[in-house]
């Protein structure tokens, strides 16, 4: 009677220290969130530390916390951490075999941290995909496309290629190049040209416009047209510009060629 007493106080024991242990991970868990949120509001109201560093610090500070979470709830379950480590140290390159993917894309994600690249807000051209960046976690990188696709991008990915950062520079060129006929009166076009950019305000015009003949091509005499511009004005000044040369070329009675093919047919008779 008193084996069969003994064996359900242990039951019993051991039941209670499974349950505190359930206990201490959920409500440390939830702590540790609020926690990692505190210290990422705290950051964000220093004008020195910006949105990217603060979201990859917030994911830091939580997984740390919850890495001594776990050690308690094990030891609450009587674990010997000590030992724990001991195994984990054992298994250390295991792990590290396993997880050198992972450990990777963390490095690379310290990297973007140090370096900066990038912050949040920029669009980028990175890994092969294009999108603006919307956060840099400890393993990935979330972009957004133009299309309102999410993109989980490995920082490694990243990291071991070539970044573009659009928005790196507070102004852009537009560049495009215009061809005309050779019938064309190229002065003429070239006047058209820059009045046309000259006309757009947006247009930073200390910065210096070009508009010159670049290529006498196959079926056209080619111009290039050089404007400066405020970043964020880029893509409505290109589309803007671009139309608004075809409409003017049309009224003027200047050509704009495109690619046809002669055909010759000989009667033998």
């Amino acid at each position: 009677m008193n084996s069969v007493e003994t064996v359900s106080d242990m039951i019993g024991v051991y039941a209670l220290n499974v349950a505190m242990a359930i206990v201490i991970f959920v409500i440390g868990k939830w702590v540790a969130r609020k926690v990692a949120d505190i210290a990422f509001k705290l950051m964000m109201k220093n004008s020195k530390i910006d949105e990217t560093l603060a979201k990859f610090l917030d994911d830091i500070i939580y997984y740390i916390l919850v890495v001594m979470v776990v050690l308690t709830a094990l030891k609450q379950l009587g674990v010997d951490t000590t030992s724990f480590f001991a195994i984990l140290g054992a298994a250390g390159l295991a792990i590290g075999l396993a997880l050198k993917d992972s450990l990777g894309n963390f490095a690379s994600g310290v990297m973007i941290i140090l370096f900066r690249p990038f912050k949040v807000g920029d669009f980028i051209n990175a890994a092969g995909v294009s999108g603006t960046v919307e956060e840099v976690t400890i393993f990935n990188t979330i972009l957004k496309t133009g299309d309102n696709q999410k993109l989980i991008v490995p920082n490694g990915s990243i990291t071991g290629g070539t970044i573009t950062n659009v928005n790196a520079k507070p102004e852009r060129r537009v560049d495009l190049v215009v061809g005309i006929g050779y019938d064309d009166d190229i002065k003429k076009a070239k006047e058209v040209l820059t009045a046309i950019i000259e006309a757009d305000e947006r247009v930073l015009k200390d910065k210096g416009i070009t508009v010159a003949v670049s290529e006498l091509a196959d079926s056209s005499v080619n111009f290039v047209v050089r404007a400066w511009v405020n970043t964020p004005d880029y893509w409505a000044v290109k589309f803007d510009l671009t139309e608004n040369i075809k409409l003017t070329f049309d009224k003027e009675g200047i050509s704009i060629p495109y690619p046809q093919q002669d055909v010759h047919h000989y009667n033998n008779d």
